[in-house]
């Protein structure tokens, strides 16, 4: 049977790549499109998973989620374009009937006990809300993917704080303390994979209207990072959460005791992972600290036919 999961996202350029990677693996069930602010906006947000949905036209459609009101002191957009999606222009899609992303998670984990592994893509402030809200969901979940933090890299909002982290540490606390299996994905493990320049060159089938898509919007991303950054190429960190899922052999796994720090004028978000030893069972999470970088370009390539 396919793995159920549900998706946490603020679509940026890698955020779709991703999610047209869960909609496309056949071993994957994606259940429910949580809409989330990081990137772009909140509202930007529902509307970039809405026409993520329409333009990816998955065999099986997910459930969307409106994201909530929150409004965080930075984005994505200088990386990602003014709507998130390299700033191509497509009609906009209407949600008729809205629920909101935290609602919509404690409903479908409800339908579903134990079954679905929630893949945070954008921080972490819905699903700490969610956990509030309902004091079973932390329970009925299978397991959690946080695609965010940094162990030994640099970070990318600061000197050793992620984005993610960065934009809402207290909810990423509150997450690492759910107890709820985790894993973390940190930009140790993301930064290993980047789409270059040249890969733009090998045409993708031309009937692949995904492929289409994804090559139009992370072209905004490849100008924009050699621009600001003098990287050449995109880093697709958050395909890196569903591998995680689709080819956990890929990964190297510690199991480690973790907390974010809060407070910090500059270490606001960090990931503090604790370096002493042990004593059995106050590991809080699994630290992905390596991958096999060959065995995930082969499934992106493979599920979405990226030649």
């Amino acid at each position: 049977m396919p793995q159920k999961v549900v998706l946490l996202a603020d679509p940026g350029i890698d955020t779709s790549f991703a999610i047209a990677l869960a909609l496309h693996d056949p071993k994957l069930e994606v259940l429910g499109l949580l809409a989330t602010a990081g990137n772009v906006s909140a509202e930007q947000a529902t509307q970039n998973c809405l026409l993520l949905n329409d333009q990816l036209d998955p065999p099986r459609w997910p459930r969307i989620g409106a994201a909530l009101p929150i409004t965080y002191p930075a984005d994505g957009t200088s990386v990602h374009g003014p709507d998130g999606l390299g700033g191509i222009r497509c009609p906009q899609v209407n949600l008729h009937s809205q629920i909101s992303s935290d609602r919509l998670l404690i409903e479908l984990v409800r339908q579903h006990p134990k079954e679905i592994a929630l893949i945070c893509l954008g921080p972490l402030s819905t699903l700490a809300i969610a956990l509030e809200r309902s004091s079973e969901l932390a329970s009925l979940l299978d397991r959690i993917i946080v695609v965010g933090g940094t162990w030994r890299e640099h970070g990318n909002s600061g000197p050793v704080s992620e984005f993610h982290f960065w934009l809402d540490p207290e909810a990423a606390r509150a997450v690492l303390k759910a107890n709820v299996p985790i894993t973390v994905v940190p930009l140790d493990v993301t930064r290993r994979f980047i789409l270059a320049p040249t890969d733009l060159l090998t045409h993708p089938e031309p009937e692949s209207q995904v492929c289409s898509f994804l090559r139009k919007i992370v072209a905004y991303g490849i100008r924009a990072t050699a621009n600001q950054y003098g990287i050449e190429g995109f880093h697709l960190k958050d395909v890196l959460g569903i591998a995680a899922i689709a080819r956990p052999h890929a990964f190297a796994i510690k199991s480690v005791y973790a907390d974010v720090e809060v407070h910090g004028d500059l270490t606001r978000g960090m990931l503090v992972v604790d370096g002493r030893p042990i004593p059995a069972g106050r590991a809080n999470i699994d630290l992905a600290i390596d991958v096999d970088e060959t065995v995930v370009r082969e499934y992106f390539a493979r599920t979405l036919g990226w030649k």
